[in-house]
């Protein structure tokens, strides 16, 4: 497997790429890495992505912790390494369990859950498994996040998965990780 969609070297981006790379740089996560290699390429379409997943990811409703434990799922049900090398040591660092994240990788459920991370972990699960989720469940996340809560775990699994497509497809390499790759 290729990296098919590389960095561009910035003395040959567009003035469109350069605002959209320095729109990214500048903002919290520091620099052009990941999924905005490829999405570089159409940079109207990174600003709009690069602007939702820092909502989705710093300032979601159901909050960091959860945030992290919901991308690791999507990142394991699209067999995503990069959001996985990527993620999987931040889930650590915000309090997800290692026995958690183990259990993720391999496609279980984690036995010592948070009442909270069960229910995301099985709200996400049934999403990708099944492209809906159960009565029950919603009920249950509704119950811990309300209706912007829902919504923002809908959209922190519809973002990611968005993600995985475009790193899936441009075969972005996984950059050095604490993390296992996923196997």
């Amino acid at each position: 497997m290729s990296d098919r969609l590389q960095s561009i070297s910035p003395e040959d981006w567009t003035d469109a790429q350069r605002a959209a790379a320095r729109d990214i740089i500048n903002g919290p996560r520091g620099a052009l890495y990941g999924p905005f290699v490829p999405l570089l390429r159409s940079p109207e379409l990174m600003g709009y992505a690069q602007k939702l997943g820092e909502y989705l990811r710093y300032r979601s409703a159901i909050g960091v912790r959860l945030s992290e434990l919901a991308i690791l799922v999507t990142a394991r049900e699209w067999d995503q390494q990069v959001e996985w090398a990527i993620h999987a040591p931040i889930a650590r660092q915000v309090g997800i369990p290692p026995d958690v994240i183990d259990a993720i990788a391999r496609r279980e459920r984690p036995r010592a859950m948070l009442v909270d991370e069960g229910v995301v972990h099985d709200f996400c699960i049934e999403l990708h498994r099944t492209k809906r989720v159960s009565d029950r469940v919603y009920a249950d996340a509704l119950a811990l996040f309300g209706e912007q809560g829902v919504v923002d775990l809908m959209g922190v699994n519809g973002y990611y998965t968005f993600l995985a497509m475009v790193m899936n497809t441009a075969q972005t390499e996984a950059p050095p990780s604490s993390a296992a790759p996923l196997p």
